[in-house]
């Protein structure tokens, strides 16, 4: 949780956090300036944890968690009820952070808001889920399953949809009776969590249970090494999950990775190409491509693969790319130097593997262009690879089997779109399709607080989130019995 006043002490919460002065302390009295990626300016200071601070989190959060279960779900209902309706009164206290230390355009930082609204609204809900089921058993007693809190949950989010995909681990291990310790993106700690901390902290979440720390990659190595921290959920890139695998599989702690995607769109012959464009540079053009479900593959049948891509490149070019502030701009910066330069690698390479650079492939600083490639070889850097930037690779494909095939080659299964005027094929078509999820006649970037979300193969593994899916990996199953009399025993 956060302090607003009072010096931090061995029991009390580690973080001070007043949103409006944007000015944050550790324990230690580290700070660490948080700069937006479209001016380089400094928009916030905040405190810098170190790997120190993991542990005063932990001890505080595993002293307040004891009580937050114990109470009834009704009670803690309130607290995700409240915080949904002190948001959606004022979606400016997320937003006005949003836009300059992401780089998220106006209505994506609305859209991300939209999304915090319902996952605080199914939080509230799932206190309330069935958390138990009656079994049947070969003796005369009562046989039970429960779902019971796990305890502490590390949570670890990114920095491109900082808030949500934070809140989205955060709000469902809160609502089934855990506390939290959530590192977010050092790059966006304010929109990332301490924003969230201030509002549920202001919507009556008891102190101790959610704390903040913001930090480098030592403090998610000391969140994933603690032993009072049995379950770690992490949102980022593959490579840095499977080394967070790798470091928590000794110690047998539970691991929920939600990770990369190169998502396909696969459009089927008899498509509305207009509609299907429309939804092609949505799904790969949306916060400058840095999404876990951004298109990364548009599959287009050989007979409209030119019209398509003809029409995706008049989209690029006419999406005005700037400073976010600005509401007149679609697209903002990508978040930094290091990113835009993988972006262009993979763009340059790729063409020099023999694609077309039909749009795009520019940038001034770290706006670059929403880019279209066409004729791209399979063994590409563009197909082969997770871009996380505004690119569109088009690959013509001659038979929908041949398109399957094309689809299922990645090492990647998070989520796939079917493009068609035949929903009912398209259906059962997706049972040939491995993702996580598979979406008819919308594009990649889809998500609701209410399903199951969550990919297959290189896209993460662990459990899901949304729902009863949340329950099921931020709680832990007890089989529990009960008979009237003590069982005899031979011996």
């Amino acid at each position: 949780m956060t302090s607003t006043d009072s010096a931090p002490s061995a029991s009390a919460p580690i973080w001070s956090a007043k949103i409006f002065d944007g000015s944050w302390r550790a324990a230690g009295g580290g700070t660490m300036d948080v700069t937006a990626p479209a001016t380089g300016t400094v928009v916030a200071t905040v405190g810098a944890a170190t790997p120190g601070d993991v542990d005063a989190s932990v001890a505080s959060a595993r002293t307040a968690q004891r009580a937050w279960a114990k109470l009834a779900h009704a009670e803690r209902a309130q607290v995700f009820i409240k915080a949904s309706a002190l948001l959606s009164a004022d979606p400016d206290r997320i937003v006005r952070w949003l836009v300059p230390e992401s780089g998220s355009g106006q209505g994506k930082a609305q859209f991300e808001v939209g999304l915090l609204v319902a996952e605080l609204n199914e939080a509230a809900a799932l206190t309330s889920e069935p958390y138990g089921e009656l079994l049947r058993s070969s003796k005369p007693r009562l046989s039970a399953v429960r779902r019971v809190p796990l305890g502490v949950v590390g949570v670890i989010s990114p920095f491109n949809f900082p808030a949500i995909l934070a809140l989205r681990s955060v709000a469902p291990a809160l609502a089934a009776g855990n506390a939290v310790v959530l590192k977010p993106d050092p790059r966006t700690p304010v929109s990332g969590g301490l924003a969230l901390a201030e509002l549920l902290a202001e919507a009556g979440l008891p102190e101790g249970l959610l704390h903040v720390l913001p930090g480098g990659a030592d403090v998610g190595e000391a969140l994933v090494a603690h032993p009072d921290v049995p379950c770690i959920s992490f949102t980022g890139s593959t490579p840095a999950g499977r080394a967070i695998g790798v470091a928590a599989g000794p110690l047998l702690k539970k691991v929920h990775l939600e990770l990369g995607g190169n998502n396909a769109l696969l459009v089927l012959p008899d498509a509305d190409l207009e509609a299907a464009a429309s939804a092609g540079a949505w799904g790969s053009f949306l916060h400058q491509g840095q999404i876990c479900m951004t298109t990364g593959r548009h599959l287009v049948h050989v007979s409209q693969a030119a019209e398509y891509a003809a029409r995706l490149v008049e989209k690029a070019n006419a999406l005005p790319v700037g400073d976010p502030t600005d509401p007149a701009n679609a697209l903002g910066p990508v978040i930094d130097e290091r990113q835009r330069d993988r972006i262009h690698s993979i763009v340059t390479r790729s063409v020099e593997q023999g694609a077309v650079l039909a749009a795009g492939g520019t940038y001034d600083g770290l706006f670059y262009r929403p880019t279209v490639l066409t004729d791209v070889p399979l063994d590409s850097p563009a197909f082969a690879e997770e871009v996380f930037g505004p690119v569109a690779p088009v690959v013509a494909y001659e038979t929908v089997d041949e398109a399957v095939d094309l689809v299922n080659s990645s090492e990647y299964g998070l989520s796939v779109s079917i493009l068609t005027a035949n929903a009912f094929a398209a259906w059962e078509l997706a049972d040939r399709i491995e993702s996580g999820a598979v979406h008819i006649n919308d594009q990649t970037v889809d998500d609701e607080a209410v399903a199951p979300f969550g990919g297959s193969k290189a896209s993460g593994t662990g459990g899901r989130f949304g729902g009863r899916a949340s329950l099921d990996t931020f709680s832990e199953m007890q089989w529990i019995t009960a008979q009237s009399h003590i069982e005899r025993y031979p011996f």
